[in-house]
């Protein structure tokens, strides 16, 4: 396999290779032994079979198989309702993957982990020669290397795969498939039973058995079914909260036939808690990179509920801060707790409700195919700004209808066309220092009416660079100060990019200041600074209308500001996530945080006590009155349909100088979501639409003063879309396949 050694170095080191090889031409097979009137079942009759890299999780990828259209096949299938293009298989050591031959044409055979267990795949490579195939086979080899040992296989050898060749059993034994969603825990999985519910493994005992218990209650166990479009019941169980090792813990279920699930509790999840059901809804992305979602309904008291709410919110804290729960003041276990259930925000209008706003939490009303799904854009390509690079920021002008657009060392721009359409304008080539020196920006902010932008240099994080639009030219660089770094910047008000305001906002991992490019020599204002003494890990500032400002840190707490140079009113303590992004109305009153896997929305104004009906930026909350935080999250069944973790893009309010906010935009992986504003303030948090693209959303965001386009930057090109054209998430808006390959007792037989 030596002769390889070079080709495959190409493609293997390239990260952005998403294919790492490619057999154009074949024919797929399922194969049933024992079934003797279908033993072997043509899937397709033309089909192209790839190895592909899995972009949301290292050293792992994909066998895919695509069904080849002939010239007029696609146009007659684009009116059926249900079509399956592509199947695909995590690569690993359990496919039993092995090369053979079949009527004289190479073929690939692995086995089909979702099926019976004497079923398997074959391709059969038509046409395919000796060399191709060999090297499709190496690549396949090492794909396992590196999801066994997590490591890269570019300086793999020969006899370090010898491993992974498949060697045909010396004794008929019975076939132990490994289970689907199976997670390389030390945790013994529950045998599938042939068809029905799971039963557990009898012969070994988990090493979960042996974990502390920290709560036990009675519950009814759901799976979501993408198919039925609901969830469906599994059955009584009885569900624990178990204390593993350091401050790592387990959410597990169990029936009289042993265990059914254990999974590690952590943030991407996906949790949601619902006091008016009494239920847990959760999402489990397995191995095999397929995303199920679950839900625990509590069937006895509410303090049933609320104490395994309790324990689970305490050990999912302890996880991501590694530190004892008691070591924290009570009165932020209270403001922790609060963020936890699903209730209705304070202080909404009493509005009549739309006519959708009620919905099962075990059924949707909305998962409906029938809703017509929308066409794909047609998009004008970004012309390429620099090899192997992708967009990687986005910025909405103010004025002239100008978008921007970050790749690499160089910023594409857009106009404004008819009908939402972007026309490409033009390129800014290479960003330099005014000594030459090129650089990415790490951040980008329009100023001074949009005549300039300003510039964040990773090479030098002391000094900020302002280039002239016009131009097309860095023409100044201001060094902010010597020791203290400018980590994020953030206008001096919300508006002041559309005015002549000289002044800015800047933000080290634990000072706030003011940055004046007029002053000589350093540019921080020493009279407008605040410098903590701890390492606060600041992650993002954004401000109101008035110049008050909201920090946010990468340990999840939010202080409000009136001004620079002062402490803050209001300091709320984290909830455990890091905070990626942060936004605020203009007037102030309400915050919105993004975390990895949920949005969180802060009311500032104060309820009660000496100061009430004053903002969180003004005066301090009371002690027993902190605001409740609110969660914007995905329903568990619609990332079950998108099928992958959840990771946002920073969340932004749509902008206007004339009319309150209305809107909230965000993005995960393919698709832009959007809440409707007025009905997250009337307590309908999981009121959200959404739209699917063909490539990934780096960032979106609102034009400016209008609140029905949302500019959207795709890791290769730049789009406009009306908000009315994204639609309520079901099967088709989500883009999910309308036939599942698992069956129910595949689903709850991968629980680990």
């Amino acid at each position: 396999m030596n002769i390889f050694k070079s080709l495959i170095g190409k493609v293997w080191q390239d990260p952005n290779a998403a294919e790492v090889v490619k057999i154009p031409a074949g024919q797929l097979y399922l194969v049933r032994p024992g079934n003797i009137r279908t033993s072997r079942e043509c899937i397709y009759n033309d089909a192209m079979a790839t190895i592909r890299r899995v972009s949301t999780v290292e050293h792992h990828f994909q066998l895919v198989i695509t069904r080849v259209y002939e010239d007029g096949d696609q146009e007659l299938l684009e009116d059926e309702d249900e079509t399956d293009e592509e199947k695909t298989f995590l690569i690993a050591e359990e496919l039993e993957f092995r090369p053979g031959e079949t009527d004289g044409e190479p073929n690939f055979i692995w086995r089909d982990l979702q099926g019976d267990v004497d079923e398997f795949y074959e391709y059969v490579a038509v046409g395919t020669n000796a060399p191709t195939r060999a090297f499709f086979e190496t690549c396949m080899y090492r794909a396992m290397y590196e999801r066994k040992y997590k490591v890269s296989a570019d300086n793999v050898n020969d006899t370090e795969l010898q491993e992974f060749i498949w060697k045909a059993p010396i004794k008929d034994k019975p076939l132990h498939r490994k289970k689907a969603n199976a997670k390389t825990e030390p945790v013994e999985p529950p045998v599938p039973s042939s068809k029905g519910k799971a039963r557990a493994a009898t012969e070994h005992t988990s090493p979960l058995s042996n974990l502390p218990v920290l709560v036990e209650k009675e519950a009814g166990l759901y799976f979501w079914d993408g198919d039925e479009g609901q969830f469906v019941e599994h059955g009584p169980v009885t569900a624990r909260i178990l204390k593993g090792e350091s401050f790592d813990s387990w959410l597990t279920a169990s029936s009289d036939d042993g265990q059914l699930l254990a999974h590690k509790i952590s943030t991407n999840m996906n949790q949601r808690w619902t006091s008016k059901m009494r239920s847990l809804t959760w999402n489990h992305f397995g191995d095999d990179q397929v995303m199920t979602s679950w839900v625990l309904r509590f069937t006895g008291e509410l303090e049933d509920y609320e104490s395994f709410l309790q324990t689970f919110t305490q050990a999912l804290w302890e996880t991501l801060y590694q530190t004892a729960w008691g070591k924290i003041k009570t009165d932020e276990q209270k403001y922790i707790m609060s963020a936890s259930d699903d209730v209705e925000m304070q202080d909404v209008s009493d509005e009549e409700e739309d006519e959708d706003e009620i919905q099962s939490e075990l059924g949707l009303d909305d998962t409906s195919d029938s809703e017509e799904e929308s066409v794909p854009d047609e998009e004008d390509g970004l012309p390429p700004l620099a090899n192997g690079e992708r967009n990687s920021q986005l910025t909405v002008g103010y004025k002239g209808d100008r978008t921007y657009v970050v790749r690499g060392s160089k910023i594409g721009y857009f106009t404004r066309g008819s009908d939402y359409e972007m026309k490409y304008g033009g390129t800014i080539d290479g960003i330099a220092t005014t000594k030459g020196k090129e650089f990415k920006p790490s951040q980008v902010m329009l100023h001074e009416q949009d005549t300039k932008m300003i510039l964040k240099n990773p090479g030098d994080p002391h000094t900020l660079y302002s280039m002239d639009i016009e131009r097309g030219k860095i023409v100044e660089e201001w060094k902010v100060h010597d020791d203290i770094t400018v980590d994020h910047i953030a206008p001096q008000n919300k508006f002041a990019p559309t005015t002549h305001e000289q002044t800015l906002v800047g933000a080290s991992h634990n000072a706030l200041f003011l940055i004046d490019p007029r002053v000589s020599g350093t540019k921080m204002v020493e009279t407008q600074f605040k410098q903590y003494v701890s390492k606060n890990k600041f992650s993002g500032v954004a401000t109101t209308q008035s110049g008050k400002l909201a920090v946010a840190s990468e340990k999840g707490d939010i202080r409000l500001f009136d001004s620079i140079g002062k402490i803050a009113k209001t300091a709320l303590p984290p909830l455990g996530d890091p905070i990626i992004g942060i936004d605020v109305t203009a007037d102030g009153r309400y915050v919105v945080a993004t975390t990895k896997t949920y949005l969180l929305l802060i009311d500032t104004l104060i309820g009660e006590g000496r100061y009430a009906g004053s903002l969180g930026f003004d005066r301090s909350f009371p002690a027993s009155a902190k605001p409740i935080p609110r969660r914007l999250q995905l329903r568990g069944e619609h990332v079950a349909y998108m099928n992958h973790d959840i990771s946002f893009s920073p969340a932004r309010f749509n902008q206007s100088e004339t009319d309150k906010e209305n809107a909230i935009v965000t993005s995960t992986g393919q698709f832009v979501i959007a809440w409707d504003f007025a009905k997250v303030k009337k307590g309908l948090l999981d009121k959200y639409e959404i739209k699917k693209y063909e490539d990934l959303v780096v960032q979106d965001n609102f034009r400016f003063g209008d609140d029905k386009e949302i500019i959207v930057a795709l890791a290769n090109n730049v789009v406009a879309v009306n908000k009315q054209q994204l639609r309520r998430p079901t099967r088709a808006s989500l883009g999910a396949p309308v036939r599942s390959s698992r069956g129910h007792s595949a689903i709850v037989n991968a629980p680990f």
